[in-house]
């Protein structure tokens, strides 16, 4: 029997908010079963019977067992991705994700607001080709200001770091690539200054790689799979990966982006 049942978006690894939900229930090592929505053609079922809203991720908790496509109306649901993560730590308090000590509990809030009113804008507006590079860093500067020495954001792996870690999954991917409204050339050139471990950002270069190289990200971020969405920088544009290149079609788009 599952007790959680998670509905993410088919091919979730694009939307940073389920994929936070699925490093949750990987670090808790909280049993579970998936359920995937395509929101170009919804079950005619999810809404009324999982999230009115009609968006994901959403989990139903507890009530009889029954398949994720029949949802019971005994069980709970529940939906909004950070909500999700602290509810999961609260059902499996030994996992860490939601810190015991208060303080730390504090500063695990903090961070993720930092996270969603700095660092995110910034990088949409260096990815949308709406704001300079000076900008994206200074927002970066800020949250290496908040890290420890040493560890993850507070020092032991917490909500903190799940919060951040699918947007760098993403971000990782559009600089490598070059991919975005941003001159040229300049993705890889920032991937490099934020990554190279020297300099201004070698702290939080550092705390970059852990976050990339812990097993809970790489268990639920299939690149090969996964299609970042950028629908700000070109009107219904997607862009497909795989095996760490771009297909020739969608770099041509960015080409247009860039004329």
């Amino acid at each position: 029997m599952y007790d959680i049942k998670m509905f993410p978006e088919f091919g979730s690894t694009r939307v940073s908010s389920a994929t936070a939900v699925e490093i949750a229930l990987h670090e808790a090592k909280a049993k579970h079963i998936q359920y995937q929505i395509d929101l170009q053609n919804k079950p005619e079922w999810y809404a009324p019977k999982v999230n009115p809203a009609s968006k994901v991720p959403a989990i139903a908790y507890g009530g009889p067992d029954v398949p994720p496509d029949q949802p019971s109306p005994e069980s709970v649901k529940l939906a909004e991705s950070l909500i999700l993560v602290e509810f999961i730590a609260d059902l499996y308090p030994n996992s860490g994700i939601l810190p015991a000590d208060p303080v730390l509990r504090a500063k695990a809030r903090f961070f993720v607001d930092a996270v969603s009113t700095k660092f995110v804008p910034r990088w949409q507006a260096l990815l949308q080709g709406k704001g300079p590079v000076h900008d994206f860093y200074e927002a970066v500067e800020f949250l290496q200001g908040l890290l420890p020495e040493e560890g993850y954001a507070i020092g032991p792996y917490s909500l903190a770091d799940i919060a951040i870690t699918p947007f760098l999954g993403r971000a990782r991917i559009a600089l490598k690539s070059d991919l975005g409204g941003y001159p040229r050339g300049e993705g890889p050139r920032v991937l490099e200054t934020l990554t190279s471990g020297n300099g201004r950002f070698a702290r939080i270069g550092k705390y970059f790689h852990d976050l990339l190289e812990r097993e809970s990200f790489k268990a639920t971020f299939d690149e090969v799979s996964s299609l970042v969405m950028h629908t700000e920088v070109v009107p219904l544009l997607t862009v497909a990966l795989a095996q760490g290149y771009v297909t020739e079609r969608y770099k041509a788009r960015f080409a247009d982006l860039r004329k």
